[in-house]
């Protein structure tokens, strides 16, 4: 054979093995995955995987995706890919119990009426107003529906979590069981039972927040026990729990069970409620929860006299009359002051707490004090005694020093801990069982002295946000009243408690890093020429303010001297403003022109790197390679010859 006939059969047999090779990795490599991005952005976690593998009953996952539309929205798209690519990972993992289908909802599409019927949102894109879809609807065996209406670029750090969510209910779609114990008149409203009867009050808003996603059991104030199909237990402001209520709660929490408490060792709200039944009109501490013996052996400490006062995050109050100040000790919290990192408060805007206490980690806990929410470095501790019988706002705010700590409000606890008893402690006579130091034989032999599992309790130092007052306006609507917040406090206590009613797998992960890559460096120069065009803007505006002063002082005494001619003073200062005002649009023009210099200056070596550099670098190693191949051939002849 010839050298043409042999070079033509090799291009030929190169041909046909590149396409066999590519339809041998479509029909035999479907599941083989390598993740190269930074972040591992498509590798799931393990607390993913194990859910996937305890799926009991197919799921069929439905992405509604106008990918038609994408094209003309290249982030949009891609982050488009990035969800569908996470899903077929899924399908991959899950050993055949997930079946996903891809639907384009093209416009006046049968697609595009399943999608509405599902419940899916869609958002107006291009000129024409088309509607574009990138939703979820996932469906099981018996019919259960749960639906991602629209995947938010904002939140793909918690994409991973929302998918996993998803998937979990539907292979476990019981409602989670909530146990509340509180002091406060949840289901009768601030009036209390009287005020109920009377037609004058309504449920906490909180408690009809929660009944919108969990099945919500009301407990006994001081409960002997606690049932085990209670997934999590809330505590609202739970006033002198007695010792058996305490321990109830401490073997729910070794046992395996989660816990939301919220204690305040000065509620607001708790101080306007009627006395308990027997007790004096305001005593002493009666609007004051605590758990400090539960809290001391999670290795949690809580100092129930030091009020957070924050004056960043103020909020702004009428402080009687006309008079408006910052209120220091109400806490408009916002952006830093949330734990991105955590799925309770990763999406949260804004909160509003009052006369909240803080939390801290007890030195040598077994536990992991991980914060939630944190006041910013402006704030101050003062004294409770300030404002336990008539704030003064105005007085506060006189007094404030800032003492450069932040302090945390909330924090979610885990770890392994030991009972905060050593025993049972005794029942009441009037229970059948044993009294004094010993508790019933059957109680004690069942003793939990340390968790089975790392606990996972989330604790906040404040009763006052699930107040009505401080998260939420009633409007009437045709008669009816309407129930809308004005801050997340409703969504922090149900995010809260749909995480803490997870298994250990989802209640686990965390966010992922953002899939989007920013250039910083590019960044950071924007920034810092911007922050310097706008110092010597600031400087220059502040010369044409000064110069439009001194001409209006002279023209007031022109009038004042009725005289409609300028003088020659007057004239030479509007020369002079006219100079002022060119000589600072150059001196504008010229700091934009610097920040377009540097940022031009490293997008041109950003292109000179990858057009001609990069190519450059591939030429001159084909070289090296050609070179050494020459060489060894050369060598080899030499030695056959020789």
């Amino acid at each position: 054979m010839t050298r043409r006939t042999l070079s033509l059969s090799a291009v030929v047999l190169a041909a046909i093995l590149f396409f066999s090779l590519n339809i041998l990795s479509q029909t035999t490599l479907t599941g083989a995955r390598l993740d190269l991005t930074e972040n591992r952005l498509f590798t799931l976690s393990e607390g993913t995987r194990n859910i996937l593998k305890g799926l009991k009953e197919p799921i069929t996952l439905r992405l509604f995706y106008s990918e038609s539309l994408a094209n003309t929205v290249p982030d949009l798209r891609n982050y488009a890919n990035r969800v569908r690519e996470m899903l077929r990972e899924y399908v991959n993992l899950a050993g055949g119990k997930i079946r996903l289908e891809v639907i384009d909802p093209e416009p006046f599409s049968a697609a595009e009426d399943r999608a509405v019927e599902f419940g899916l949102q869609g958002a107006p894109i291009g000129a024409g107003g088309d509607t574009f879809y990138l939703g979820l609807a996932g469906t099981n065996t018996t019919d259960d529906q749960q639906v991602i209406p629209f995947f938010q670029k904002e939140k793909g750090q918690f994409l991973e979590y929302d998918l996993t969510k998803l998937i979990y209910g539907l292979g476990n779609p019981k409602r989670p069981v909530v146990g509340v114990i509180s002091s406060l008149p949840l289901e009768f409203g601030p009036g209390g039972m009287m005020a109920a009867m009377r037609g004058q009050s309504r449920p906490y808003g909180i408690l009809q927040a929660m009944r919108q996603f969990f099945e919500v059991r009301m407990l006994a104030e001081n409960p002997d026990a606690i049932d085990d199909d209670i997934d999590v237990v809330v505590l609202i402001h739970a006033r002198n729990l007695s010792e058996r209520a305490q321990y109830a709660i401490d073997q729910f929490v070794l046992g395996g069970g989660r816990a939301m408490i919220f204690v305040d060792p000065f509620s607001e709200t708790g101080a306007q409620l009627p006395p308990q039944a027997g007790m004096p009109p305001n005593p002493t501490d009666s609007h004051a929860s605590n758990l400090q013996r539960l809290f001391k052996a999670w290795g949690v400490n809580m100092a129930p006299s030091d009020i957070v006062g924050d004056r960043v995050y103020a909020t702004r109050v009428n402080a009687g009359g006309q008079q408006i100040v910052d209120y220091v000790s109400w806490l408009s919290l916002r952006g830093p002051a949330f734990n991105r990192e955590d799925v309770v408060t990763g999406q949260l805007n804004t909160m509003l707490m009052a006369s909240a206490v803080h939390l801290t980690p007890t030195e040598g806990a077994t536990t992991e004090f991980e914060p939630l929410l944190t006041s910013s470095p402006d704030s101050m501790i003062f004294d409770r005694a300030k404002i336990r019988y008539r704030a003064d706002p105005s007085a506060l705010l006189a007094e404030f020093k800032a003492d450069s700590d932040s302090y945390v409000l909330a924090a979610r606890v885990t770890g392994p801990v030991k009972s905060a008893f050593e025993r049972p402690p005794a029942a009441a006579k009037d229970d059948g069982a044993e009294t004094g130091d010993k508790a019933a034989p059957a109680e004690a032999a069942t003793h939990l002295s340390q968790s089975r599992e790392p606990i996972n309790v989330i604790v906040v130092a404040d009763v006052d946000l699930l107040d009505d007052r401080f998260w939420l306006r009633t409007q009437n609507l045709f008669g009816q009243p309407v129930l809308i917040p004005t801050t997340a406090n409703a969504d922090f206590l149900v995010n809260g408690l749909d995480n803490l009613a997870g298994s250990n797998d989802l209640i686990g992960m965390r966010s992922r890093a953002r899939a989007d890559r920013p250039f910083e460096r590019v960044a950071g120069i924007r920034r810092g020429a911007e922050q310097k065009f706008l110092a010597r803007e600031r400087a220059l505006r502040q010369k044409l303010d000064e110069a439009e002063r001194q001409i209006a002082e002279l023209q007031s005494k022109s009038d004042a001297a009725n005289t409609a001619i300028l003088s020659q003073e007057e004239r030479q200062a509007i020369d002079n403003f006219r100079d002022q005002m060119l000589n600072t649009r150059r001196q504008l023009r010229a700091v934009q022109l610097d920040l377009r210099r540097d940022i031009d200056g490293l997008e041109t070596t950003l292109k000179i790197i990858n057009i001609g550099l990069v190519p450059v670098l591939i030429f001159v190693i084909a070289l090296v390679v050609a070179a050494v191949r020459y060489r060894t051939r050369k060598a080899t002849a030499r030695r056959r010859q020789a």
